[in-house]
C-alpha cells in the first residue's frame, strides 16, 4: 500500500492539535509544573517511564511519585542518601512498577548527576558525530542509569540493543530535545533531527494504515522505519507530528478515521 500522506495533511493536523491546551491528560503536563531545567529533566523521566497503561492511571501514579520528592526533585535526588530512596517510595505501585523500581532509578540518576552534572550531560556524553539517531547514545545512557538495578537492566529503561522500540525513552528524549508549543525543549544544544518517533501500538497501527510501515511488530526497526517516513516531510524534526497524531487516540473528541482516510484518498 502506497502512502497518500502529504506535508499539507500533516501540517493541518499539527496546526489543529499541537496546542498546549490539549496536553491534558498527558504525563507531559507535570514537566510544566516546574521552573528549572534541573527539576524538569527529572520530572520528565519519572513521567515518561510511568507512561504505560490507562492515561488516567498514569497521571495519578506520576502525581503520587512526584509528591514524594518535595518541591524540588533535583534537590531530592542530590540530597537523599542512596539507601534512603527506598523509604520515600515505600508502597508506591503503578501496574507492575513498584517503589523498589523507582528508588533504583533514583540511585542511578544520583550517580549520573554526581558524575556529569546533569541528566542532559550524562546522555550527551554518549553521542558520537557519526550517529544518525540518538539510539546508540540511548543504549550507552541506559546502561549507565540501569547499573543501579539488579542485573544491570530494567524494563523502565529498556536497552535499544535488545530490539525494543523504547517508546517511553524516546518520548522522554522528544520532550527534552524538541521545543515548540507543546514540547518544552528542556535540554539545550541537542538536535531534534536525531530523534526517533516514540512508537506504541496506537502509533504503529495508524502508521501501518497510512503506509509508513508494513512491519508487524512495534519494535525498534519499526520505529526507525516510521521515523524515516516522517523524515521525508520534516528532515530536521522527524518527531514533529507525534503529539498531534497521538491525540487522535487519546482524546474523546478526536477520531483517527478522518486522518487515515485523508491519507488514502
Amino acid at each position: 500500500m502506497k502512502s497518500g500522506l502529504t506535508l499539507e495533511i500533516l501540517e493541518e493536523l499539527y496546526s489543529r492539535y499541537n496546542r498546549p491546551e490539549l496536553i491534558h491528560p498527558d504525563p507531559l503536563e507535570f514537566v510544566y509544573r516546574y521552573e528549572t531545567a534541573e527539576d524538569r529533566e527529572i520530572v520528565g523521566l519519572v513521567a515518561a517511564v510511568l507512561a504505560y497503561g490507562n492515561v488516567k492511571q498514569i497521571v495519578r501514579s506520576v502525581d503520587n511519585a512526584l509528591s514524594r520528592m518535595g518541591k524540588s526533585p533535583r534537590d531530592f535526588v542530590e540530597h537523599t542518601a542512596k539507601k534512603g530512596f527506598a523509604s520515600y517510595f515505600s508502597g508506591f505501585k503503578h501496574r507492575f512498577t513498584d517503589g523498589a523500581d523507582i528508588s533504583s532509578m533514583m540511585v542511578g540518576l544520583k550517580s549520573a548527576i554526581a558524575k556529569h552534572g546533569s541528566i542532559r550531560n550524562s546522555f550527551a556524553v554518549n553521542i558520537s558525530p557519526e550517529d544518525e539517531t540518538y539510539i546508540p547514545a540511548l543504549a550507552g545512557w541506559t546502561a549507565e542509569i540501569s547499573n543501579a538495578f539488579e542485573g544491570g537492566n530494567s524494563y523502565l529503561l529498556p536497552s535499544p540493543n535488545r530490539g525494543s522500540a523504547c517508546k517511553r525513552s524516546n518520548l522522554y528524549l522528544k520532550w527534552m530535545v524538541r521545543k515548540d508549543n507543546v514540547d518544552p525543549g528542556v535540554w539545550e544544544g541537542l538536535s531534534p533531527a536525531m530523534l526517533v518517533v516514540p512508537i506504541d501500538l496506537h502509533m504503529h497501527r495508524i502508521c501501518g494504515k497510512i503506509g509508513l510501515t508494513h512491519r508487524k511488530g512495534a519494535d525498534m526497526l519499526t520505529a526507525l522505519e516510521i521515523t524515516s517516513g516522517f523524515r521525508v516531510f520534516a528532515p530536521e524534526d522527524p518527531a514533529k507530528y507525534d503529539f498531534a497524531i497521538t491525540r487522535l487516540g487519546i482524546r474523546d473528541d478526536c477520531d483517527p478515521r478522518e486522518f487515515i482516510e485523508s491519507c488514502l484518498m
